[in-house]
């Protein structure tokens, strides 16, 4: 008997939001041509200091196109140019929606669920360690692929990690505030290490999830034997005072919709992290659009592309803690970030910190991640020079990150005492 084929994977839905990747390619690229009109230094529209050196910009094209024998040379070379970037941006978005590269790695054992969320033990014999990810991004990152995983890495190195996995908010976790998620689901989740393990644990936080673990570490310190900062914001005043009030004004705005939804969409999430850098997609897909698809270097970047369109929608509360609170009013550096009722001050912790940042971060900018580090008694400071998610992913992160954060996990551990640890 013949079988019949598999169907043909379904072409992926990114970069999300298409449109709006689309639409900012579009008017750079068309704007070039659509500008030559204007390239007179005479023009109302350029800025004084610039007129003259448009002006002699402008003669230098005319005596190259009469040197050549030409007119209108210039404008033909800049409208081939212009579709030249067009197509190669447009074949690595369709290079990449049709790749046939799937993640297929198997999830670890789950120890402990609640509502969405799940904690997933990587194995091994060594000192327990808590992973703690963003809310807005799916907790693989930290398990990208067979050949990027940092946690199918550390058993081997004497480390027994366990992520939080946040899942997708659900009917119950709409209502969530960032009290139910630390105070609440976190501690639950250290709760189930501790009953599993019998010893303090040490916890890690990357990005926003940092965050949530200094918080868990402030209310646990009892518990919580080493804290890991991976790119962790704290302070948001580096933020330009035109952002904060774009932030406030965006809650502002949105606050019937996220009242009726109960969530901020996946896709305003993405809109506003395109806000970093708007011309991003463009200079990646047309990187792409180069590449040979059969090769490790492309399904790399699939996998990597794939996890970045994968995000989850953050819960209403939620939301508005993190624009209005944290980028709209920097409460976190302000001290005046409450969990339960109670403010989240890293200067009360008592325990051995280390502060990854990496140097070439552009959605945590090193100076808010340096604000914290600098705020805890006992912190060593690392700052490889990789990017946010370059950190934990890229060919350089095992040396750069894994390495150095695997050997002070296990020169801070902390054997264990013969006590059950209970809540601090």
């Amino acid at each position: 008997m013949t079988l019949p084929p598999s169907p043909a994977p379904r072409p992926r839905q990114g970069p999300r939001p298409l449109a709006l990747h689309l639409a900012i390619t579009l008017t750079v690229l068309l704007s070039s041509p659509g500008g030559l009109p204007v390239l007179n230094g005479g023009s109302p529209l350029w800025k004084p200091a610039l007129r003259n050196r448009v002006s002699e910009l402008a003669g230098q094209i005319a005596a190259a196109e009469r040197a050549q024998g030409t007119s209108g040379g210039f404008a033909r070379a800049v409208d081939r140019e212009m579709r030249r970037r067009l197509d190669l941006f447009f074949t690595g978005i369709e290079r990449y929606r049709h790749h046939p590269y799937r993640r297929s790695l198997a999830d670890p054992p789950v120890i402990w669920a609640e509502g969405g969320s799940r904690l997933l033990d990587y194995g091994g014999h060594g000192r327990p360690v808590l992973f703690v990810p963003s809310l807005v991004n799916r907790a693989y990152i930290l398990d990208l692929s067979a050949e990027r995983s940092l946690l199918r890495w550390l058993p081997g190195q004497g480390i027994r990690p366990l992520l939080m996995d946040w899942g997708t908010p659900g009917a119950l976790e709409r209502r969530f505030t960032l009290t139910d998620y630390i105070a609440g689901r976190l501690e639950r989740g250290l709760d189930a290490i501790l009953a599993l393990t019998g010893r303090p644990v040490g916890v890690v936080g990357y990005c926003m999830g940092g965050m949530l673990a200094a918080a868990l570490a402030v209310r646990r310190q009892r518990d919580v034997d080493a804290l890991g900062l991976l790119a962790t914001p704290w302070d948001f005043s580096g933020e330009t005072a035109a952002n904060a009030r774009a932030m406030s004004a965006f809650v502002a705005l949105s606050a019937p919709l996220l009242e009726a939804w109960g969530e901020l969409p996946l896709d305003v999430l993405q809109m506003l992290f395109t806000q970093i850098d708007p011309l991003s997609a463009l200079r990646k897909f047309s990187q792409f659009g180069r590449l040979e698809v059969n090769t490790r270097q492309a399904a790399n970047f699939v996998a990597l592309e794939d996890w970045l369109n994968d995000g989850v929608p953050l819960p209403a509360a939620v939301a508005r803690d993190c624009l209005a609170g944290w980028y709209g009013r920097n409460d976190p550096a302000r001290g005046n970030w409450l969990i339960a009722g109670l403010p989240v001050q890293p200067a009360h912790l008592r325990m051995p910190t280390l502060a990854l940042i990496p140097a070439n971060d552009r959605i945590v900018p090193p100076a808010s991640a340096l604000a914290l580090a600098r705020a805890i008694p006992d912190t060593e400071i690392l700052q490889p020079t990789l990017g946010h998610i370059g950190m934990v992913v890229s060919a350089g992160a095992a040396a750069a990150v894994w390495r150095p954060l695997a050997d002070w996990l296990l020169a801070t551990d902390r054997p264990p005492t013969g006590r059950h640890p209970g809540k601090s």
